[in-house]
């Protein structure tokens, strides 16, 4: 698997993050984003994502159905006690400048 975050124009990419569902994919993505934002020193920032599950159960909503999800959410939580965002909101896909990074970079 392979995830991107974009921050004011830069595009960071992971690509050595292992093998996983869409769902370890749709997390890794915001926990990739949380963690470049951290970094960067970024005090106020907003996470977005396309995964209408991964930015509810982020947001305290929908509980994890699966160990998988249990397990990112914890991680998670983990790095938000260092410094939390301002807001997570979902966006379309094909408003997902992350998303459409990772596309470019393999010529899609």
């Amino acid at each position: 698997m392979e995830v991107a975050a974009v921050v004011r124009g830069q595009v960071f990419i992971r690509d050595d993050i292992g093998h996983g569902g869409n769902s370890d994919a749709e997390w890794e993505a915001l926990l990739h984003a949380l963690e470049v934002a951290q970094s960067l020193g970024l005090e106020h920032f907003e996470l977005l994502g396309d995964s209408l599950p991964v930015i509810a159960r982020a947001n305290g909503g929908v509980h994890g159905r699966s160990d998988g999800d249990l397990a990112h959410y914890a991680r998670f939580l983990t790095l938000c006690e260092t410094l939390r965002p301002a807001r997570i909101r979902w966006i379309k896909r094909n408003q997902n400048l992350a998303g459409i990074a990772l596309a470019a970079r393999h010529g899609r």
